[in-house]
This record gives structure tokens, sequence and C-alpha cells, in this order.
């Protein structure tokens, strides 16, 4: 590991209530590391009874919507900026639902429920081949097996069954 502010190679020094932390010897200060995080985003209509899912280009599966949270943006910026650039969809409300390290691109995923108005035309940008809006057994059916978006969608699943 280097410095991401003067490239010195790193070193491990004893922080206390840490533990071992990387280390700038030209800094002179600790380095925690830098970890990307985005928003992974169960889409849902009005009735919270649909769900639409998206195939990316060059992508066989169907997934949630997600997102990098660009730097000094919030989530709640993030979420209606994502969605929109994606879909032209306007996010009519969210909640948090949960979060999971996302190994294959190392970064944590948060995930919302995203209520939209399942009327509005969908406009897709160049990053998404495909939507489908789909009643929920059927998007279990269709989303990649046994991934991030697959453990998000049966979770989100699974809060909006107890509100019926």
């Amino acid at each position: 590991m280097f410095c991401r502010d003067c490239g010195e190679k790193l070193t491990l020094r004893f922080m206390e209530n840490e533990g071992l932390v990387p280390y700038c010897p030209r800094c002179e200060k600790f380095k925690f590391p830098f970890f990307p995080v985005a928003v992974s985003m169960t889409v849902v209509n009005r009735s919270e009874t649909k769900v639409l899912l998206a195939k990316h280009v060059g992508d066989e599966d169907f997934k949630l919507f997600a997102g990098y949270i660009k730097k000094g943006e919030s989530v709640e910026k993030t979420i209606p900026r994502e969605l929109k650039e994606e879909t032209r969809l306007n996010a009519l409300k969210w909640r948090y639902f949960g979060s999971r390290y996302h190994e294959a691109k190392d970064i944590l995923m948060l995930n919302f429920i995203v209520t939209v108005d399942e009327g509005a035309g969908i406009v897709l940008n160049e990053e998404i081949a495909e939507t489908r809006w789909c009643e929920p057994e059927e998007a279990k059916r269709l989303i990649r097996k046994s991934s991030t978006a697959e453990y998000f969608l049966t979770g989100a699943l699974g809060e909006l069954g107890k509100k019926r």
C-alpha cells in the first residue's frame, strides 16, 4: 500500500483503540484505507407490488439499479441522480433496507427500497439494455443467482411483504 497523498510506501503502526493502521512516514500521519461506497436500489411501484429490474448492456442477467456515491455527494442526492441518469424516472421516496460488502468490486453497498411512478415513461441510458417490471416471484427468478442483488432483492421483498 502507498500513500494516496505523497506516494510513499505505507507501514503498519499501532494506533490506540484502532490496532494496526497504515502509516505514512513522509506525511507522518495515519492513513485509513479509502473505501468506495455505492447505493443499490430495489425499485418498486407506488403500491409496492412490482419490482423494476435492469439488464446492463453486454450482460445476460437482470440486476437491481446501483451507482457510486460521488465525492462530496450524500446518499440522498445519489439515489435520485442515479435513477434519473439510468431511466429518467423520478424517485418519489426511499427508505434504507440494509448494507453488504460486495467483494467483486470491493465496495460497500447500501440498499434502499425506492418508490417510483410505474406509469412514467422509462428512457434508458447507454448502460442499460432492458428494464422489466416484475411480480415478486418473477423478479426472484430473473435476478442473478448468488449475487448481492439477489441478497438485497430477497430481503427487500420480505420487508415489503410484512406491510401487506
